[in-house]
Parts: structure tokens; sequence; C-alpha cells
């Protein structure tokens, strides 16, 4: 799975490279950047604050993607539309769908997670991986497994109904529905 997501990683920093899209970014906030925060960037992002739809490794105190972005994002947050890679930071949320790795204190997806949230708090509206943290939370999940404190899949109706493949709506210690 380690070797999945390294190349995850790098499937997402290669990206889908064409001629509109620059190399780098530099920015202070969205609006004082290099280029504007609708040109593509597939290379490097350096920023206090940025926000650009891209495919590059994004270093900042907040690292912000429009569209669906991916790659590897380290900061103290990283927010986005959708993301395919490796976020690391304080706060972790795409609005959309995320396939890869969430590794923070709160890790959020508001669409289908499809990978590992590693964290304090997690949250997935489709779990569809790994959670593992003091309180993970799904909303659904298709293929989910959850190991911490308080763990909650609202889609799961029944206690122990279903089991093997499903466990409860809320258990300690892990959860899962499969």
């Amino acid at each position: 799975m380690k070797r999945a997501l390294i190349y995850l990683g790098i499937l997402g920093l290669l990206g889908s490279a064409t001629a509109a899209e620059q190399p780098f970014q530099a920015s202070l906030t969205p609006d004082v950047a290099l280029y504007p925060k609708t040109e593509p960037i597939a290379g490097l992002t350096l920023s206090l604050w940025g926000e650009n739809p891209q495919n590059s490794l994004a270093i900042g105190i907040v690292n912000g993607t429009s569209g669906r972005s991916g790659g590897a994002s380290l900061g103290a947050m990283n927010y986005g539309d959708g993301y395919i890679g490796a976020q690391f930071s304080l706060v972790n949320y795409d609005k959309g769908d995320f396939l890869g790795w969430q590794a923070g204190a709160v890790n959020l997806a508001g669409g289908r997670c499809t990978g590992w949230q590693v964290g304090v708090v997690n949250y997935a509206g489709n779990l569809s991986g790994l959670q593992l943290g003091l309180v993970n939370i799904a909303a659904r999940a298709d293929g989910g497994v959850q190991l911490g404190a308080v763990n909650i899949i609202r889609d799961n109706n029944a206690w122990f109904q279903e089991c093997p493949k499903a466990l409860a709506p809320a258990m300690i210690v892990a959860n899962w529905r499969f």
C-alpha cells in the first residue's frame, strides 16, 4: 500500500502537463502572485497562501487548489475542490472527492474519500478506504474500515444485523462496511 501511495503521488506530480500550465508559482496571497489564481501550475508552488488549479508539489502556510488538482501539499492548511495525491497539514479539507492520503489533526473529504485519512478527527462523505484517528466519521461507506476511539458510519443502520458486511452505526475501536 505504501508503494501504491508513492506511485499515486508521483502521478499527481507529473499530471498531464500542457503548454498552458506554468512550472512554478510563488504567492503571498491568491491575488498577489507570479501568475493569476486561474493559471494551472504543474511543478512547484511556494506560497504563504496560494490557490491555483495544480498538479504540483505545494509548500506553504495555506495551500488552496481549485478544480480537480493533485500532487502533494505540505503546509498548515490544505483545501480544495477535489484532490488526488497526498495532503499533510494541521487541517486538510476537500469539498469534493479525494483520492490518496490525508494526514493532519483534522481531515475532511466532503465527497468520496478513497485512500487513507490519519488524524485526530477524520470525516468522509463516502468512505472507501481507511480512517485511523481518535474520531472517525463517514456519512456512507462503500468499502471502508475505521480504527479509533469513536467510529461512526451513518449508513450502517442496523446493530450487528449485517455482520460481517457491516457492524453498527457507531462503535469504539473498529467499525466497517463492505
